[in-house]
């Protein structure tokens, strides 16, 4: 007899309710139906934003008690993080590693928001520093938006998902949430601890669903800011939707990594590595073209192919388990079309092997053309390719050439060439001596061109999602 399966079930006026359909959830490394999504009706969407509007107007919290929820809440997401980690092993196919790293930094970034409410605020304007003003006072207040909507992706199914809802939250808005169809419970679950630590049940709804249910919400005109992260084409697409209202854009890329001859080897390529294939390479930072000065192209080589080669992958649930499967067996097969057009037209393969089902091993290419797939698209997938450059200018033109700019890393012990990069890079962010895929969850953090715009980070997103008021006083 099969198992039951698990019950994703929506969140609507502060319950849990039935959708009007159902999706199953696959479990990404066994293929097999794991949990079932239930999916809401268009009047189901309309109702869950009108309610969370009507909450929002409602609410008398302040920031300290915002703050007080949000530490709440990260306190009981640890306290589930076992949960939390087998799950996402299932609907994700996160490592217990991935998926323990997912786990912490979501707690650390609703902690961060938590500080942020309790700060939330505007500043003196010196009004008397214009002329005839004597007397005069004034200041700014930042006040919420409303209805905040956060679409999210399924490889970051907890901290991204917090790095939406938490700021919002935060700011004193109301959230629905569409997370991914491949990684609902994890969503699930996060509403659960908020729901737990305090958070008024109508200023959170969670909808499952795809694409349809993405339209029904840009149909909704009382939602005032759109929080998105995923493909640079659905992005351009909410953004047509969004027309004047305020959004947020985390989009594709194609990720670099500038290996100067000058760099340790010793420190950067475990990080390069590390870089490439976290998540099975499923992060928009991942490394995916590695640039190497020519004068050590071949030493680069042949340490990657060791280090590469040695990275065990498969079961997520198996401990040691570095690479699992990707998303979907459609994506594995795309991976593996992509290398092999590749290979046909010259490309090396210096790692990696055949595929097994949804999970593509840990691959690393040279000679890779650049009018390939795998060298003009991003992959998102374990798969990292090295080219040569002679100078720093000629890295730099390359990754400025790409329509995307998220991130780059460069490693360097020569500062000049550093603080150039710094300057001339075209993307959101430059790491020195550390890789594209660096990222703390205080920072601002964003891309620039088709990679987005508007930058995550609870600080910067916590102003992103609410808006400035001036205020004026002058006696009577």
């Amino acid at each position: 007899m099969a198992p039951e399966l698990l019950s994703c079930r929506l969140l609507l006026a502060g319950t849990w309710q039935d959708g009007c359909d159902s999706s199953p959830v696959l479990d990404k490394f066994r293929q097999v139906p794991w949990a079932l999504a239930h999916l809401p009706s268009r009047q189901q969407v309309g109702a869950a934003v009108a309610h969370a509007e009507a909450s929002f107007r409602a609410s008398q919290l302040d920031g300290y008690s915002r703050g007080a929820i949000l530490e709440r809440c990260a306190a009981i997401i640890e306290g589930r993080g076992q949960e939390l980690v087998a799950v996402m092993q299932a609907e994700a196919g996160f490592t217990s590693h991935d998926a323990a790293n997912e786990v912490r930094r979501a707690a650390i970034t609703l902690r961060l928001s938590a500080e942020e409410a309790r700060r939330f605020g505007g500043e003196f304007v010196p009004m008397e520093g214009a002329p005839g003003q004597g007397g005069r006072i004034g200041f700014t207040l930042r006040v919420p938006l409303g209805v905040v909507c956060a679409i999210t992706p399924f490889n970051a199914p907890l901290n991204t998902v917090v790095h939406k809802v938490a700021p919002a939250l935060a700011a004193g808005n109301a959230v629905v949430l569409k997370p991914s169809l491949h990684t609902p419970m994890t969503a699930c679950i996060l509403a659960e601890a908020l729901l737990e630590a305090g958070l008024p049940a109508g200023l959170l709804a969670v909808l499952h669903g795809g694409a349809a249910v993405a339209q029904w919400l840009l149909d909704e005109p009382a939602v005032r800011f759109y929080a998105f992260t995923g493909s640079t084409d659905a992005g351009r697409a909410i953004q047509q939707r969004a027309g004047l209202r305020r959004t947020q854009m985390e989009l594709g890329s194609i990720a670099h990594c500038i290996l100067c001859d000058d760099a340790n080897f010793g420190t950067a390529l475990p990080r390069i590595v590390n870089a490439a294939y976290r998540k099975a390479g499923q992060v928009c930072t991942s490394v995916q073209v590695l640039l190497v000065q020519r004068p050590r192209v071949a030493e680069a080589e042949q340490a990657l192919a060791r280090l590469v080669a040695d990275l065990p992958c498969g079961d997520p649930k198996q401990p040691g388990t570095v690479v699992g499967p990707v998303i979907t067996q459609a994506a594995a097969e795309r991976i593996d079309d992509w290398l092999a057009q590749a290979i046909a037209r010259g490309a090396r393969r210096l790692a990696g092997g055949p595929r097994h089902g949804a999970v593509v091993p840990p691959t690393l290419m040279a000679d890779v053309p650049a009018d390939t797939p795998l060298g003009c698209q991003e992959v998102f997938g374990p798969v990292m390719c090295i080219a040569p450059f002679d100078t720093l200018d000629e890295a730099i033109a390359r990754v400025n050439a790409t329509p995307y700019g998220l991130a780059t890393g460069i490693f360097t012990n020569r500062l000049g060439d550093a603080l150039a990069a710094a300057r001339r890079l075209e993307v959101g962010g430059v790491h020195v001596n550390e890789t594209s895929s660096s990222r703390i969850d205080l920072m601002p953090y964003g891309g620039s061109k088709d990679s987005g715009f508007g930058r995550e980070g609870p600080q910067h997103a916590v102003r992103e999602m609410s808006e400035e008021r001036m205020v004026t006083l002058l006696a009577p």
